[in-house]
């Protein structure tokens, strides 16, 4: 059976079921806990729940200890960019212990975040970046597209016993989507396929797959079958389910909200060329961000970032079908 709720209304259920299957899942953050008619304390109590100091490397430095305490803290950072202010822990602290403990030593670690707003926040509430946190050994980075998957991975994120930056996106946060009853486990480094094409293949991210899937319905209007590939989890990234279908379409787009030389397309269009170079037939294609901050002025935004007509567009390129310039 399922229920419907918004995609935010989804991570939190699946931190609460966790919190109750499980009394060493801890929730911290710098707006948690404030007032008695916390949600999270009425059911947990401030013990478990707890509000932090505003500095980013005590909250995720406490996480970390308390991780290796054996303890699973999830950190509410509200946005991705405070990580930043403590890059040492997120990156060169708890992803490496268990390594170097030769697996003695877990670090059940949960960094929530939001990231990629836009709609007027600029230039410093706005990034996609993930891409920083990727290639760091020991860490995991979710991205999920859909209310059921958020509560699927974040309930996965909270089992694994190595850190996980769960990044979630801004415009994502009221959308409404089917979320299963109960538990709920959506398994880290298994792509989605979101619509099956033999054409060209689409592999889009968090708040792109939307897009990613308006523009393979508008294509179809013209006899083009996108297949649409949401990778879910970035670190480990599932390789094997977009190199059979580019083997399947020979053409690929993909479609990433960070920019250009920040985004974790970059890295797909890599494994492809390796892994799977002899079935293209046309050369990769990549719909990014532009290498600009995030402007204020709408349209100027409108302009940076990808949305389904250049997602469109460049299917048509590579396919051979766009229209020639006069």
């Amino acid at each position: 059976m399922a229920h419907e709720l918004p995609y935010i209304a989804a991570i939190n259920e699946a931190i609460q079921l966790e919190m109750a299957r499980d009394d060493s899942v801890l929730y911290f953050g710098q707006n948690l806990a404030t007032t008695e008619n916390d949600e999270f304390v009425r059911a947990f109590g401030h013990d478990r729940v707890r509000v932090t100091p505003i500095a980013e490397t005590a909250e995720i430095g406490m996480a970390v200890g308390a991780a290796l305490a054996g303890l699973r803290p999830v950190v509410e950072l509200y946005m991705a960019e405070f990580m930043l202010v403590a890059m040492n822990q997120v990156v060169n602290e708890a992803p490496r212990f268990r390594y170097m403990s030769g697996g003695r030593v877990k670090v059940p670690l949960v960094l929530k975040a939001g990231y990629g707003f836009t709609a007027g926040w600029a230039g410093q509430h706005t990034g996609s970046i993930y891409g920083m946190f990727l290639g760091i050994p020991g860490l995991k980075v979710a991205l999920p597209a859909t209310a059921a998957d958020a509560k699927g991975l974040m309930a996965t994120a909270i089992r694994d016993d190595n850190p996980v930056c769960f990044l979630h996106h801004y415009l994502l946060t009221l959308e409404p989507g089917e979320v299963p009853d109960g538990e709920y486990l959506v398994p880290f480094g298994q792509a989605q396929i979101r619509r099956a094409g033999g054409d060209v293949t689409i592999v889009a991210t968090g708040w792109m797959v939307g897009k990613a899937l308006a523009a393979a319905a508008s294509l179809a209007a013209e006899g083009i079958e996108a297949e649409v590939i949401d990778p879910r989890t970035l670190a480990p990234l599932d390789t094997t389910t977009i190199l059979t279908s580019v083997q399947k379409t020979g053409h690929v787009v993909l479609v990433d909200q960070a920019p250009r030389h920040a985004a974790a397309s970059a890295l797909i269009a890599g494994e492809i060329a390796e892994h799977g170079f002899s079935t293209l037939k046309a050369p990769i294609r990549q719909v990014t961000g532009l290498d600009v901050t995030v402007p204020y002025s709408e349209p100027m935004e409108a302009f940076v970032l990808p949305d389904d007509t250049k997602i469109a567009a460049a299917v048509r390129q590579v396919l051979g079908t766009a229209p020639v310039p006069a």
